[in-house]
């Protein structure tokens, strides 16, 4: 849990500080944040698996699971290409970070970015920000209430309404990396180097509901379909899988030995 408080602080820091800056700050060197955050990334998530093999007992099998999981979202993400928000990645994600948990969700996440990244031609300042923000998405669903006793139609409605809202929320968080980009621009949504935090807030939400809302919403109800029409089966399939993989593996205590 420390490396991934972590990991969320440095996240946060690179996606706000514009919004801290001076009316005389270089923001172009928001563009120079991404190797730096992908360097302070990397490290970080090798910590969060080391930390999550230790504290629940994962094994080899589980390692190349998650690497499948990433290979199929991966996969997943050329299909909609992002066109009108079709994005088919996003359920599965949302389901894998419920069954794996919040730190191997995160780790999944980034991972999966970074492959889609690589797989798609789409490797670019946005692209640990964006691995950034898929962790995120993951690791909130590996913290929803319920995990060990809730299922059913009940469990397939908190992931469809988590997905919903990470869907969105995921758009408007990825907005923030670019919208600084546009301080230059004299519209009633750009951002003012120094302005109060508030104001600048107010024309960022109108800037998401002026410019990505048509992407996000549809994203959103996409991922509650896929989730509601495909969760039985794969919530199972993954279930199925990490029992074998060791990520459920009981406690057992032997007797002391004379």
């Amino acid at each position: 849990m420390a490396a991934l408080t972590l990991v969320s602080a440095i996240g946060v820091a690179a996606f706000g500080w514009p919004l801290l800056a001076g009316p005389e700050s270089e923001l172009s060197a928001h563009a120079q944040d991404a190797p730096w955050l992908f360097a302070a990334l990397l490290p970080l998530l090798v910590g969060i698996v080391v930390a999550t093999i230790s504290d629940v007992g994962l094994d080899a099998k589980a390692i190349a699971m998650l690497g499948v999981l990433a290979a199929a979202g991966a996969a997943l993400r050329p299909l909609g290409a992002g066109t009108a928000g079709i994005e088919p990645m996003f359920f599965l994600m949302v389901l894998s970070g419920r069954v794996l948990g919040p730190g191997f969700g995160f780790v999944l996440g980034a991972v999966s970015m970074f492959a889609s990244a690589l797989l798609t031609g789409g490797v670019g300042p946005w692209m640990p920000f964006q691995m950034l923000s898929m962790g995120w998405v993951c690791m909130g669903a590996g913290l929803l209430p319920g995990a060990d006793s809730l299922r059913g139609r009940r469990e397939l409605w908190l992931l469809g309404a988590y997905g919903a809202m990470a869907s969105v929320l995921y758009g408007t968080v990825m907005n923030l990396h670019g919208w600084p980009y546009l301080s230059g621009l004299a519209t009633g949504v750009s951002f003012v180097p120094g302005d109060a935090v508030g104001d600048n807030l107010t024309r960022f939400l109108a800037y998401c509901l002026a410019t990505s809302l048509g992407w996000d919403l549809p994203r959103a109800v996409l991922t509650v379909v896929l989730s509601l029409a495909l969760g039985p089966a794969v919530l199972k399939a993954l279930r199925r899988a990490t029992r074998r993989a060791a990520f459920e593996a009981p406690v057992t205590f032997e007797a002391p030995r004379p």
